[in-house]
């Protein structure tokens, strides 16, 4: 989840009413003023007076957010994105036990040295479902483990097993869905959890 704000946006000396959401990877303006600003294609960000300044696509920008929050944002910008891997909660301590066949190279990224072969050593398990018998069997090779399950499947409505088919199902067994992340371009995972 990202931040968020209703405020004025001063764009080469025109001021216009906003919504802006900083996202992790874009600055969102909504309203008068309609842009979608990669966080990487913003130059010079400070906080002067109380407003966060920044260029970007050749335009001077000023988001009137007060002092306290233009200085939260400006961090927030210059800190890098986290690793697939740290959203996942995977690394070298914590490793993952992977269930179903993936060809993402993010995902191959994030797993390149974090994961393990036997369930009974790891940490949390992956599971890449693209079917409802590829999830019943993810489910099946989870079994009774007490470790967080990610569910891992492909994005937009041509997918052939959606969020919500898989969220209905877990919630039905108990599960709690906990936390959510984009994978990739192509893939989109949720977190869940079995209530101890």
């Amino acid at each position: 989840m990202g931040l968020e704000a209703e405020t004025t946006c001063t764009v080469s000396g025109k001021i216009f009413a906003v919504k802006a959401l900083l996202e992790s990877t874009e600055l969102i303006l909504r309203g008068a003023l309609k842009r979608k600003l990669p966080i990487a294609a913003l130059k010079h960000v400070t906080v002067k007076n109380t407003a966060l300044t920044f260029t970007a696509e050749g335009e001077s920008f000023a988001l009137a957010l007060g002092a306290a929050k233009s200085a939260a944002w400006a961090k927030k910008i210059a800190a890098p994105p986290p690793s697939l891997a740290k959203k996942l909660g995977i690394s070298v301590e914590a490793m993952a036990f992977v269930i179903g066949a993936h060809d993402d190279a993010e995902l191959d990224a994030a797993l390149k040295g974090n994961t393990t072969a036997t369930p009974k050593q790891a940490a949390l398990f992956i599971a890449v479902v693209r079917s409802e018998a590829e999830l019943d069997a993810a489910l099946k090779a989870y079994g009774k483990a007490q470790v967080p399950l990610w569910l891992i499947n492909f994005k937009g409505p041509k997918s052939a097993l959606g969020e919500n088919t898989i969220r209905e199902k877990l919630r039905a067994l108990g599960f709690k869905d906990t936390k959510t992340c984009a994978v990739s371009a192509a893939l989109s995972g949720t977190r869940y959890n079995r209530p101890k």
